[in-house]
Formats: C-alpha cells, structure tokens, sequence
C-alpha cells in the first residue's frame, strides 16, 4: 500500500479545515507544522462568537473584508492561545498569503510556507518572505487523495496518444488534451 506523501498529506489537512469557514469571498485553511507533527489550524472566518459573513454578508472596507480574520493568523492566534511555539515550524496554506499575514508568518519564525493555490500574489511579500529566508513552495493538491485513487498521469498520456494515434489526431493535440485533463484532475 502506498501512503499519502507528507506535503500533500498536510495540504489536504489545510483543505479539510478550509471546510470550516464562514467567508463567503474565498474559503482558506492553514496547518501549522513542526516535526512532521499538526500543531495548529486556522480558517478565515469572524472572531469568536462574532457575526459571520455567511449569515450577515461580508464587511468590506476598502475591497477588504474586516469582519475575516485570516487563516494563517488564526492558527497563528491558536498557537499563541494554547502555547505552541511556532519557531522554524511550516505553514500549509490553501492559497498564497496576503502581506499581512506574511509579515505575521515571519515574526511568528515560520520558515516554510506551502500554498496549494496562487491568489493574488504580493510582491511585496515575496519580497519579504525572501528577505527573511522563509521558504516558499507551491505544492499543488492532489483532491484524488480523499477517495483513495491514484491517478498515474503516464498512463492517461499513453492512453491519450493511443487513442490519437487510432483517430488520427497529431500528436501535439495529443499533448494538449493531457495537460487540460492533468490540470482538471489536480
């Protein structure tokens, strides 16, 4: 039996907990990591016992929701809360973080930060991310991995140029239709 791979192991924890939030905009979720052991989580949603965007409508300032606290500091926050240090720890973070939340994620000394999905990347917080020796990894999620599926994306390219061999189809067409299926499946 092959076991889930660590990174995508805790991305899907990330997308799991996005699950939870309350925004109506963009649903997020973080993980924070240390040792290979899950020691907070966060979704964007309101303060605790505050209205939620889902049952009042979002609060927008600015192009800004303020009533959405973000994932990132709410597992940050949760760390806090309950004492965990988040010193050279890693982030999994559904979508790429905001310059708020980045500057929070350096000073909390997180050194790795993995993002399933870029979303309105700062360059300002590459910047700082980079200043700081954060590293950044874009690590696509594999959504397969919740139905126990395994997906060999060699064999749906042979299987593609096959059939474009038998239906006479060039074979850069061939390529094309791998990519936007290989995209659809993650």
């Amino acid at each position: 039996m092959k076991r889930i791979a660590w990174d995508q192991f805790f991305m899907a924890q990330s997308h799991l907990i996005s699950s939870r939030s309350t925004c109506t905009r963009l649903m997020v979720g973080a993980t924070i990591v240390r040792d290979k052991r899950i020691i907070a989580g966060g979704y964007n949603g309101s303060i605790a016992g505050g209205d939620h965007c889902a049952e009042h409508g979002c609060l927008v300032v600015e192009g800004h929701c303020i009533r959405t606290i973000h994932a990132e500091m709410n597992a940050i926050l949760q760390c806090a809360k309950f004492g965990a240090s988040t010193d050279k720890a890693e982030m999994y973070v559904t979508h790429f973080p905001c310059v708020a939340c980045c500057k929070s994620i350096i000073q909390a000394g997180i050194k790795t930060v993995c993002y399933a999905e870029d979303y309105k990347n700062h360059p300002y917080a590459i910047e700082l991310f980079e200043q700081a020796g954060v590293e950044l990894k874009k690590i696509p999620f594999d959504s397969h991995i919740f139905r126990g599926e395994e997906i060999n994306k060699a064999e749906i390219l042979n299987e593609i140029k096959q059939a474009a061999i038998d239906e006479k189809i060039p074979e850069e067409y061939a390529e094309k239709l791998y990519l936007n299926m290989t995209n659809r499946l993650s």
